[in-house]
């Protein structure tokens, strides 16, 4: 059982900006150099694409909640057929 909805889009910027973290980290521990203005494409980028995979997810989500509501049950399709006259 889930206990919170899925939110995509939050992971894919967590990712990002775990990446620029870990991009700062080694740069700051010497492990490599990495230029000023590296990180800052990595998160706006990270951050957009985290912005588009949400409103996907969202549109996604809205469209399934619409299917599911406005599908009539057979109670009630049986139920609003006008009575059936003869002769």
């Amino acid at each position: 059982m889930l206990r919170h909805e899925f939110r995509p889009g939050k992971l894919v910027a967590g990712l990002f900006l775990t990446v620029a973290g870990v991009t700062y980290a080694g740069d700051a521990g010497d492990a490599w150099d990495t230029p000023w203005f590296a990180v800052i494409p990595m998160v706006v980028g990270g951050l957009c694409l985290a912005g588009v995979v949400g409103l996907l997810a969202r549109a996604v989500r809205n469209h399934r909640d619409n299917r599911r509501t406005s599908r009539p049950s057979e109670a009630d399709r049986t139920q609003s057929q006008p009575p059936v006259q003869d002769g």
